[in-house]
């Protein structure tokens, strides 16, 4: 029967004429708890653990002054990483109810955690937000790491299991690579400062002693044990460090802060220490693997050097042999020779039979001779040329003449006209082309005669 706050008071004396069972009042009381107590989280002690077959687990959780009774169902038991006792002290997390059939008040678990494990846990998915948020963990910042390393440093406990591990896989892998270790404590307040420390000094000395990468971590425990490796200074050193660094705390299922920040993650030392190192094995197959092939090389070699050296011993001849061969191409070239020149001779005679008739053809007295005839031809012809030019030009001298005489002013001058002119050879026509005083002259048929003007009578009209 569900109970609000607002409805009346079902035990009040107004209210009693109709009691109620008890089995209503116990669910009356279990709603109303369930209402207001939804979730709860309680830190207590274990006592009067009980597990029966069904396997549900029974409780009492109390401290100093009080106690309540707590059930957990095997469905959620079963997620529990840790084995409950009496005695122990755990966060339980729930809802408070009642158990009807007896009226109990008591706490119906959902889950638990040891107490210290709780708290460490709580501040670890703190910190790995916060560090998630900064971009501490990702991938971009992350440097490379391979397995062909010359010399990596281990930062762990000298005399823990975890470096006598590595030191095992990189003497079995790869004994070559070299290894300097860093002594830290891995656990205790001390741990986390101690680790700072040896990750700065690695890197200061990187150069110095040719460290080229880094191994952090410790074998497995609790998580208190494994509390250095989720200490933010520790993730902050490790993001600073040149040096690529490889995580390798705990057991394959241990995850620390360290884990998330480093280069590399392996689930343990001997892990980081298989993925470090190269396997000598895959050296030797390559070495055999070269080694078959340099040999067969020098086989295929030797036996194509044995078929030359057959093939140029066949070719070889003996001296008198060769002497021979080389007597007979002597003799047929000295025969080509002479074929030759005797050809070469013939062939230039006649070239010069050929360079004689043409010599004689073009000799100097022909061609004078030649020349004269042709030089005595053109005199005749030249004469003859000039003869009848010259009797055409008299001809037409004769006709310009009679032409010229007929047309001649000296002609009219011979009847007894003239011509006059002034002192500037001016053509006298008129009267008025004259002044007195001025001299003129007058052209006859015979001679000239130069007159001064004295009067001057113009026609009259």
């Amino acid at each position: 029967m569900p109970y609000s706050p607002r409805d009346k008071n079902p035990v009040d004396k107004n209210h009693s004429e109709k009691p109620l069972s008890v089995s209503s009042l116990n669910s009356m009381a279990r709603s109303l708890l369930e209402s207001n107590f939804p979730a709860v989280i309680v830190e207590g002690e274990i006592s009067n653990l009980a597990v029966p077959s069904s396997g549900h687990w029974y409780l009492t959780l109390k401290d100093k002054s009080s106690q309540i009774r707590c059930a957990m169902f095997v469905n959620r038991n079963r997620m529990v990483r840790f084995k409950p006792e009496n005695g122990k002290q755990i966060i339980a997390r729930g809802r408070l109810s009642i158990y009807e059939g007896r009226g109990d008040y008591q706490l119906i678990l959902d889950g638990m955690e040891e107490a210290g494990d709780g708290a460490l846990q709580r501040a670890f998915e703190q910190l790995k937000r916060k560090l998630h948020d900064e971009g501490l963990f990702a991938d971009e910042n992350k440097q490379a790491m391979h397995s062909r390393y010359r010399h990596i440093g281990v930062i762990t406990s000298a005399t823990g299991a975890a470096v006598k591990d590595i030191l095992s896989v990189f003497a079995r892998r790869f004994p070559a690579t070299r290894i300097t270790l860093l002594p830290v404590a891995v656990q205790g307040k001390a741990a986390a400062d101690e680790i700072v420390r040896a990750i700065e000094q690695a890197n200061n000395l990187s150069q110095k002693l040719g460290l080229q990468a880094l191994i952090v971590g410790r074998g497995g425990g609790s998580l208190e044990d494994l509390q250095a490796f989720n200490e933010e200074r520790v993730a902050r050193a490790i993001f600073a460090s040149e040096l690529p660094i490889c995580s390798a705390v705990g057991h394959e299922v241990d995850f620390t802060i360290a884990d998330f920040v480093a280069d590399l993650r392996a689930p343990t030392p001997s892990a980081a220490a298989e993925q470090l190192s190269p396997n000598q094995e895959d050296y030797f197959e390559l070495l055999l693997s070269t080694s078959a092939q340099f040999t067969n090389a020098i086989k295929l070699a030797i036996k194509r050097s044995r078929q030359q050296l057959t093939w140029i011993a066949k070719q070889l001849k003996h001296p008198d042999r060769r002497l021979q061969e080389q007597s007979q191409n002597l003799d047929r070239l000295d025969i080509r020779l002479r074929r030759a020149m005797s050809s070469n001779i013939a062939s230039q005679r006649v070239e010069l039979t050929q360079m004689q008739r043409t010599l004689l053809a073009n000799s100097p007295k022909q061609l004078l001779e030649r020349n004269q005839i042709r030089l005595t031809a053109g005199r005749g012809r030249l004469d003859q040329s000039l003869r009848s030019l010259l009797a055409a030009r008299r001809s037409s001298l004769q006709t310009l003449s009679r032409s010229l005489n007929s047309v001649s002013p000296l002609s009219t001058l011979a009847r007894g006209y003239s011509i006059t002119v002034d002192s500037s050879s001016n053509v006298i026509r008129s009267a008025d082309d004259v002044t007195i005083g001025a001299t003129i002259s007058s052209r006859l048929g015979e001679g000239e005669i130069i007159s001064t003007v004295c009067a001057i009578a113009k026609k009259s009209s």
